[in-house]
């Protein structure tokens, strides 16, 4: 697009307000302000500048200010919905979330569930819209930045005299009297102002670095989104619960099936019943307190040459107790200690009597975890599992399983007799064994539990952790650098017979006002005047 030549020679980009060189307003509006609009320097925006083609549609849709603010509200709406009930992560890992959430907080939990917000923060469009903040950050950044930085870094000390007289704080001295400029540029210094000098004219500036300070908080913000969209990524972020029993060895969840984890043993320390320290705690709990617990493991790492599908060879890595606040850490995973679960079934026994007789033909084992689909006794009797329920409740009169933990084992079994022609059905739950036709001859009946120890544990993997603490970090770098500081500036000009004197802040006027009034008072200049308070109500800037 064409340049704007000023009349002081400097070659301006389209769109520019103030010119680059003498700071003369190029604009018909800026001319008829009486005060000049100051914040970007009057440089000309990428935004403000080029319409035409698709790229600058975008780049102007995301460098507004509006459409950040925006975003912004409907990532906060997006997040305070996730808050009304629980993230699946954060319930019962053995139950069913569509049931738990229908069971719990009824239509709406189901609604919750529909609509997908029950994993909102895992979910594309809540990703979607932190990329669309990100995008909205470099952008707004970007398009704003670099033509202040140039306009700063290229600002001259003479400036066109409609600038100085523009700005809001204005002292005309008509006799300069009997200061002199070395005097002047001798105490604006000792007030840690950066002087430049060309000729008559005076520039004194300080605090620019403070201008920078929301660009830096872009980059921490920028950093801080980027680091929470990695978690997204495979290998970056793992969260996983691990319930291991005693004696079992499991593939730990996040490690694509490289490391397996053996729990030899869990213990749980309680605090001495008889300690009058703890006496009033015990009685308040109204049973016993737990000390501390702990897991003793085994971790062990897939052999390389171990067949997907096939039984896998394990070699020993390292054995640990995992404690409480002592996690057990290998290769950037860290495995917790968060839980535990005592004396949970793993085995019932039964035998199998002949009602009339009271003899028991034989016995069998099932294993609650994997149940066999049939049970070889002798002389030829078997007992066939027909149907199995880990955790039974009646659901509209219909036996059914609320999860995989056999915490209320029910079973139907059929009992095939050499003896008889047809074979007998039973329902056991614990404690009660149902005759479905009242003509059974032979009884199931329980005799005698297998149980063990079970220790939860959260495996936890976090690569974004640093790049999260180190967004932070910038961020309120830039927080203090745009809160603690002011760009100030004073522009001393002699301009025909008169000395004028401009200043201007980005904020605390009142605390440049008080420098200012120093000048003067000291190099008898005229005190300055704030446009600011004279400029009525309701007239724009």
């Amino acid at each position: 697009m064409n340049e704007l030549r000023c009349s002081c020679g400097q070659q301006n980009p389209h769109g520019t307000i103030l010119c680059g060189g003498c700071g003369k307003p190029l604009e018909e509006q800026s001319k008829k302000q009486s005060m000049l609009n100051m914040r970007y320097e009057g440089a000309a925006r990428r935004s403000q500048t080029y319409s035409k083609t698709f790229i600058d549609k975008i780049w102007n849709f995301f460098s507004s200010v509006k459409v950040g603010v925006w975003i912004i509200i409907l990532l906060l709406v997006a997040s305070s919905l996730g808050t009304i009930f629980p993230q699946e992560m954060y319930i019962p890992p053995t139950v069913n979330p569509s049931e738990y959430y229908h069971d719990e907080y009824g239509f709406l939990g189901q609604l919750y569930y529909e609509l997908g917000f029950h994993n909102l923060y895992d979910s594309w469009w809540y990703l979607l819209l932190m990329a669309a903040l990100t995008i909205s950050l470099i952008i707004a950044s970007v398009d704003r930045f670099f033509p202040l930085y140039r306009s700063l870094k290229n600002q001259r000390v003479k400036k066109h005299i409609n600038f100085m007289r523009k700005q809001r704080l204005v002292s005309e001295t008509p006799d300069k009297g009997s200061s002199d400029n070395e005097e002047l540029v001798k105490f604006l210094k000792s007030k840690k102002y950066k002087v430049r000098t060309d000729g008559d004219a005076i520039l004194a500036e300080k605090g620019r670095f403070s201008r920078w300070g929301p660009y830096v908080n872009h980059i921490g913000l920028i950093i801080f989104l980027i680091g929470g969209m990695l978690r997204f990524f495979p290998g970056m972020f793992v969260d996983h619960n691990l319930w291991l029993r005693e004696g079992d060895i499991e593939v730990i969840p996040g490690t694509n099936g490289e490391y397996y984890l053996e729990n030899e043993q869990f213990l749980v320390e309680l605090y001495d019943e008889e300690d009058e320290v703890f006496q009033e705690a015990i009685q308040r709990s109204g049973g016993a307190v737990v000390k501390t617990y702990e897991s003793s493991v085994t971790l062990y790492k897939r052999e390389e040459n171990s067949l997907v599908g096939s039984v896998p060879e394990l070699q020993e890595i390292e054995s640990y107790q995992i404690r409480v606040n002592d996690p057990f850490k290998f290769d950037g995973f860290a495995l917790y200690q968060v839980n535990y679960k005592l004396n949970e079934l793993n085995k019932m026994m039964f035998t199998l009597e002949n009602g009339e007789t009271d003899e028991t033909i034989g016995e069998f084992t099932v294993d609650l975890f994997n149940p066999d689909d049939m049970y070889q006794l002798s002389n030829n009797y078997t007992v066939a599992l027909k149907d199995y329920f880990p955790d039974y409740y009646l659901k509209d009169d219909v036996p059914s399983t609320k999860s995989p933990i056999p915490d209320n084992p029910a079973f139907i079994f059929e009992v095939n007799s050499p003896n008889q022609n047809r074979n007998e059905v039973s329902f056991l739950t614990i404690g009660q064994n149902f005759d479905p036709t009242d003509e059974n001859i032979y009884t199931i009946k329980l005799a005698g539990l297998d149980m063990k120890n079970v220790t939860g544990l959260t495996v936890r993997k976090d690569y974004t952790l640093p790049i999260l603490f180190v967004g932070g970090f910038i961020f309120m770098i830039g927080l203090v650098q745009g809160s603690y500081w002011t760009h100030r500036r004073i522009w001393i000009s002699q301009e025909e017979d008169k000395v004028i004197l401009a200043a201007h802040t980005n904020k605390n006027w009142f605390g440049i006002r008080r420098e200012i009034d120093e000048v003067t008072d000291r190099f008898g200049l005229k005190e300055v005047v704030d446009r600011d308070e004279e400029t009525p109500k309701g007239e724009e800037l």
